[in-house]
């Protein structure tokens, strides 16, 4: 019996990428499909990274080909392919960076940096490359989180390079202060220095560039959404009331400068007592589901509240880093794959396929 590339199209159908929910023939991920007699080969591309679903998925696949009848040798390589998105209209992508994911919250105290920096360490885990910008220009944290010292390279004098940390490219105004020196600058200051760390640092090739904003919705947050070509913000929150009230201005800033909204997360949304197993919700319970489902959010996954998270990015190795395949650092590699997978269903960036049009008035 001879097979036909429509019986593997047919066959492939059935199997259902589980970050997407829809089949890899319908999701247009099938590449390269050929059948030479019993020997089927084929690609399947993903558009965000999933280093640790790949064998899992590849298995799948050979699996699914073989039931075809008359089926022999079955070749499949599943890579992922992290293309740049639309951004902001009117804002030109970052040389060097092909998306840039904002973390924000409309109050401190919620664990955003520390989100942001396990975020960024786990989509580089799961094989992306990853730069992560520290845009609190008042309280620098990120160096510390990361374990980083010492001072930036400039090999020009006019641009910095990034500083690296558990796989990391890292910039931040920390690097170029004295930890005890304090930023007494009025707005205006503070939203050049984060435009030059911005955009003065020579980033390579990054699919994802993290920025770890400030809490609020003042002058850096406003210039942030309204310069930088952000592809997305992710809010972080705490399940209390308070909490929910300072992120909703948060959602509110970022939707009337049309950076789209990937999604929420609910930080330290359950306590587990390591000695006797008791849970408490200290904060509230599922109050960020709860405000997700309301507003039509992505619920982007909930964090408990641990010591274990706290000490490790005191000591400057994050929980991702720290204990790569415990129990939390899977939570954040679910809630990094699910911002992937957001980002890569936002249309893509076409201005780079478009030629400049100039109009000269020389006759």
């Amino acid at each position: 019996m001879s097979i036909t590339e429509a019986a593997v199209r047919a066959a492939l159908q059935t199997v259902v990428d589980p970050n997407t929910g829809r089949d890899f023939v319908a999701g247009k991920q099938l590449r390269n499909l050929s059948v030479e007699g019993a020997d089927v080969a084929f690609d399947v591309e993903l558009g965000y990274p999933a280093k640790s679903q790949i064998p899992a998925l590849r298995r799948q696949l050979i699996d699914t080909v073989r039931q075809i009848p008359g089926v022999g040798n079955v070749s499949v390589n599943v890579t992922s392919k992290i293309t740049a998105h639309a951004v902001q209209r009117g804002v030109q992508l970052l040389p060097g960076v092909k998306n840039i994911v904002a973390v924000a919250s409309g109050k401190g105290g919620v664990g955003k940096s520390t989100t942001a920096v396990n975020l960024a360490l786990a989509l580089a885990a799961e094989g992306a490359t990853v730069g992560v910008l520290d845009a609190d220009i008042y309280g620098p944290s990120l160096p510390m989180m990361l374990g980083i010292h010492g001072r930036p390279e400039s090999l020009d004098g006019q641009t910095m390079e990034p500083m690296q940390g558990h796989g990391l490219q890292v910039m931040s105004i920390g690097f170029l202060v004295d930890n005890d020196q304090a930023m007494i600058w009025r707005g205006p200051m503070a939203t050049q220095a984060l435009e030059q760390l911005l955009r003065q640092t020579n980033w390579r090739d990054l699919d994802y560039l993290v920025v770890d904003m400030p809490p609020g919705t003042g002058d850096i947050q406003l210039t942030l959404s309204q310069k930088v070509p952000v592809t997305g913000a992710v809010i972080v929150t705490t399940p209390q009331d308070i909490a929910l009230i300072d992120a909703r201005k948060g959602l509110s800033m970022f939707e009337k400068v049309s950076v789209p909204i990937v999604g929420l997360v609910e930080n330290m949304a359950v306590y587990c007592c390591p000695n006797c197993g008791h849970v408490e919700h200290i904060f509230g319970a599922e109050g960020g589901r709860r405000m997700a489902e309301e507003l039509k959010l992505n619920f982007l996954g909930a964090l408990p509240l641990n010591r274990s998270i706290r000490e490790q990015a005191d000591q400057g190795c994050p929980t991702v880093a720290a204990e790569p395949e415990g129990e939390i650092a899977a939570l954040y590699k679910v809630v990094a794959r699910q911002v992937a997978v957001k980002i890569a269903e936002q249309g893509k960036d076409y201005s780079s396929k478009f030629p400049t049009i100039k109009v000269s008035k020389d006759t």
